[in-house]
């Protein structure tokens, strides 16, 4: 289709918007607890709510993108996110701010399954692998922004400044949507009313289960990776906040570029399984040896910039299986069912890892990471449908 490039930039954009305001609020944590007079125990129950709400509706999103279409779905899920950042920008307690995160969790539960409904429904099929790197290269850049956009504004106008600042960028992205509305919407078009009439059924098939538990087991792995890799590398390693901060930098900017060589590779090889497990397990091994601690504290952030660069590798052929387990007309379902399993993941797991860094254990964190993510390879190998990612329209 001629207009690939725009529908990809666009959808791209939102995903960016969601991961931007997922990592926004870390930096202003501190500002936060010393006004409101909360505790960091309470700050961790906000963000278990974002989390939470994520997961529960991000389903329910599936369903509501296959009876309405994607592109009206997403516009909602950016209002959301945006009036999120507003209230919690004029919360005066722990109340205004969990109301708050309840309402972006709201809105961040619709982004996969609309995302990929449009991108499937809209990009030629040639482009689909481009067009899945793409979506992963702009989450990943959206969280590599986030914190340095938050701290600036917030060294100026202070935590409710920057809330506002995030909420007027996502005002800006839903008028984008907006003005291109026609070329967004409409995939709802390409789908058969006697498919709705499976409703729920179609997530209980072995393959769309089988890609619940891999994100689900990928969550997990994600989760230790993104909240208890900077404590577990300054415990185990001795090493300073700034080289621990660099070696996480180094894993996300990672991922940007293995995902951009994986959207090439996805778009010319057909065993997408091969792919990924081959990635994951290059990934797991990379962990492991960091757990084992055979990499000197210094190589940290090579070591974390590998393990990016292997694991953002899969992420076009991860989606690409995704979709070959998808019947016609259940995108909205099937993705916001399998995706709701990183946030699983990531509800789940938090208590697990900060108990092994409290006993004494931040290796365990790295073993767990690694372990998590082989077993996510072994899932990933079952995925029946795996053979039919570049054949299905």
């Amino acid at each position: 289709m001629k207009n690939d490039a725009t529908v990809i930039g666009l959808v791209g954009s939102a995903h960016a918007l969601s991961h931007f305001f997922q990592l926004t609020l870390a930096p202003l944590f501190p500002m936060m607890r010393a006004e409101l007079g909360i505790t960091y125990s309470t700050i961790g129950i906000v963000l278990m709510l974002f989390f939470a709400a994520s997961a529960i509706l991000q389903p329910f999103a599936g369903f509501l993108v296959d009876r309405i279409g994607g592109h009206g779905v997403l516009m909602g899920g950016v209002g959301l996110m945006a009036l999120g950042a507003i209230i919690m920008s004029l919360a005066d307690g722990a109340a205004g701010l969990a109301f708050g995160a309840l309402i972006l969790g709201c809105g961040n539960s619709v982004f996969h399954p609309a995302d990929f409904s449009i991108l499937n429904a809209r990009v030629s099929q040639p482009r689909l692998g481009y067009a899945f790197s793409a979506h992963g290269i702009a989450g990943s850049l959206g969280f590599a922004a986030a914190p340095i956009f938050s701290a600036t504004v917030a060294s100026g106008y202070g935590w409710r400044g920057a809330l506002l600042a995030a909420a007027a960028l996502g005002i800006v992205i839903l008028i984008l949507l907006l003005v291109h509305s026609h070329l967004l919407g409409g995939e709802r078009r390409a789908r058969k009313k006697q498919d709705m009439a499976q409703d729920a059924r179609v997530l209980l098939a072995p393959p769309v289960l089988l890609c619940f538990v891999f994100f689900l087991i990928w969550g997990a792995a994600y989760a230790g990776l993104s909240n208890f890799a900077i404590t577990a590398m300054q415990l185990q390693f001795e090493a300073g906040a700034t080289l621990a901060s660099a070696a996480i930098t180094a894993y996300m900017l990672g991922n940007a570029g293995g995902m951009l060589a994986g959207g090439y590779v996805a778009a010319r090889f057909a065993r997408h399984d091969v792919v990924a497990g081959a990635g994951l397990s290059a990934a797991a091994l990379i962990v492991l040896t960091i757990a084992a601690g055979a990499i000197p504290g210094a190589a940290l952030p090579l070591a974390f910039g590998l393990a990016g660069i292997a694991a953002g590798f899969t992420y076009p052929s991860r989606d690409l299986i995704v979709r070959a387990s998808t019947p016609p007309g259940a995108a909205g379902r099937v993705y916001g069912f399998v995706y709701s399993g990183l946030d699983l993941g990531a509800v789940l797991t938090p208590v697990f890892y900060g108990l092994l860094i409290d006993n004494g254990m931040p290796q365990g964190v790295f073993y767990a990471i690694s372990g998590f993510t082989a077993v996510a390879v072994l899932t990933v190998l079952q995925v029946p449908g795996r053979r039919l990612a570049v054949q299905r329209t």
